[in-house]
Parts: C-alpha cells; sequence; structure tokens
C-alpha cells in the first residue's frame, strides 16, 4: 500500500495548491490512499469549513486530519458527526466530543486505519496521547495492521518519543501543525515510518502561511497581535509519500514530497 500524506493547508493559497498539484501527484506517484490535514484550511487560517472539506475530497483527499484549530471554525459541529471521513484528535477530553478520533477504509483487499492524536508540549492540556494510542491501536490491531498516525504537535521531542513508543505497533507517526517540514524521514527499524513534520501547504511568503507584519510586530513588542493569512504567490505544498506491506503493517518507504518556487513539480 502506497500512503500521500499533505500537510497543513493554510488558508485560500492552501486549497488552491491543493485543486492544483494534488491530482497531478496521485497520477504520478499512484498512491492507493491519500491524506491531507485541513485544520488551518479557512480563509482566516483557523478551522474548516464543509465547503473547504469537500474541496479537499474533491481534489483527491481520503481522509482529512485535524488538529489544535478544530473547534475554530464553528461550523464544523454543523457537519463533524455525518461524516466517516474527517478525523479530529481522538484524545480531546470528555465522553461527547463531536466527531471520531481515527477512521478506517478499504485499500484493495487491505484495510487503512487512520488515527489524528494531539500533543501536550506548549499546547492544550488535552488527556494523554500515549494512553490515547494505546487503547485506540490495541483496539483497531485487531482488525488490521496498517495504521496510520497524525500526531499534531509543538515539539519534535513528543513527536519522536510517540513514534519509538508505537513502533512496530503502527505502520507511520508523521507530524503536523509546525509548517515546516523536517529533515527526519525514516523508517524505524524496519517497521514504522516517521517524519517529525510534513510541512505545510500554502502561502510561502509569508511566516508560517501568516503575513510577516503582525507577526515580526509580536516578536518586537511581546503584545497580543491578529494574524493575517498571507495570500500573495508563490505556494508551497508539502507532504511524504509511504509505502507500506499490507499483511505486516510496517513500512519499508518514506520519502518526502515538496513543492515551492525552488522545488517546482516537473513531472
Amino acid at each position: 500500500m502506497r500512503i500521500l500524506f499533505i500537510g497543513d493547508v493554510v488558508g485560500d493559497r492552501g486549497v488552491q495548491m491543493i485543486q492544483t498539484y494534488l491530482p497531478q501527484l496521485k497520477r504520478d506517484l499512484k498512491p492507493q490512499a491519500t491524506i491531507v490535514n485541513g485544520e488551518n484550511s479557512t480563509p482566516v487560517g483557523r478551522g474548516i469549513s464543509q465547503k473547504i472539506y469537500k474541496q479537499l475530497l474533491a481534489s483527491g483527499a481520503d481522509v482529512v486530519t485535524m488538529g489544535n484549530h478544530t473547534w475554530d471554525n464553528k461550523e464544523i459541529y454543523d457537519f463533524i458527526d455525518d461524516t466517516t471521513k474527517l478525523v479530529r484528535p481522538a484524545n480531546f477530553p470528555g465522553k461527547d466530543v463531536p466527531g471520531r478520533g481515527w477512521t478506517k477504509l478499504k485499500v484493495n483487499q487491505a484495510t487503512l486505519a487512520v488515527i489524528n492524536l494531539q500533543g501536550r508540549v506548549f499546547l492544550p492540556p488535552l488527556d494523554d496521547p500515549f494512553a490515547a494510542a494505546d487503547q485506540l491501536v490495541t483496539e483497531i490491531r485487531k482488525e488490521t495492521p496498517v495504521i496510520f498516525v497524525d500526531f499534531h504537535g509543538e515539539v519534535t521531542s513528543e513527536k519522536r518519543a510517540i513514534a519509538l513508543y508505537l513502533k512496530g505497533r503502527v505502520s507511520a507517526v508523521v507530524g503536523t501543525h509546525t509548517h515546516v517540514q523536517t529533515n527526519d524521514a525514516q523508517v524505524i527499524d524496519h517497521q514504522t515510518a516517521f517524519m517529525s513534520d510534513a510541512g505545510m501547504t500554502g502561502p510561502a511568503a509569508g511566516i508560517l502561511g501568516m503575513q510577516p507584519a503582525s507577526v515580526i510586530s509580536r516578536f518586537l513588542n511581546q503584545r497580543p497581535a491578529r494574524y493575517e493569512v498571507e495570500t500573495s504567490e508563490p505556494g508551497i505544498m508539502s507532504g511524504c509519500v509511504i509505502d507500506i506491506n499490507d499483511e505486516t503493517g510496517h513500512a519499508t518507504k518514506i520519502k518526502p514530497v515538496l513543492i515551492d518556487a525552488d522545488h517546482p513539480y516537473d513531472r
């Protein structure tokens, strides 16, 4: 099985990059499943709308994952319970959290499970993601060994820790949230694919997708600032492609995907 994963889609420019390049990547890389993180995909860069969710699916996403901005666009409450293809962090506290923390899809004769988890370092204190992962993985492995984890976290140490903790029990742990693609893609002990952060998909000229002026101002004066999504060219699209043995659930290869001005897509 080959999985294509695309990192945090930011604003209108990110959705445009998905619409332009995702069909081309799928044509050339031929993944059997495509997962896109859409938690920053609204025009203001926080949350997701039903319209954008449908646009991501129409462009080729099979599953859309979320993160710490899951609830920022209140419209999500109107549709999250009606879909099996939108996954929010499984470790939100409480028993009656809308939506689902994982989903599954048939891929030829195999079943792929997709889990979304959120870290707790420098982020709101959700339930323990390690404990949540233990419970979910134990149950899911009764049905399939092919498990992909989008771990939405701030620090590389927490992401690396959960990848090592789940080594051999899941097929891949790929980080999101920091919007900068890391240079550490590997298959740990020939079992679990890992990458600290897949990077972002959106405007490349800003700071993590935001207009620079307000971000720089915040650093200079330490006062609250309203961040606005950068809308100018050029764009960037980041992610990775992972090959997995359907029978064992072990990853065999992971390779970064990067499209920007310095890495044009010329296939």
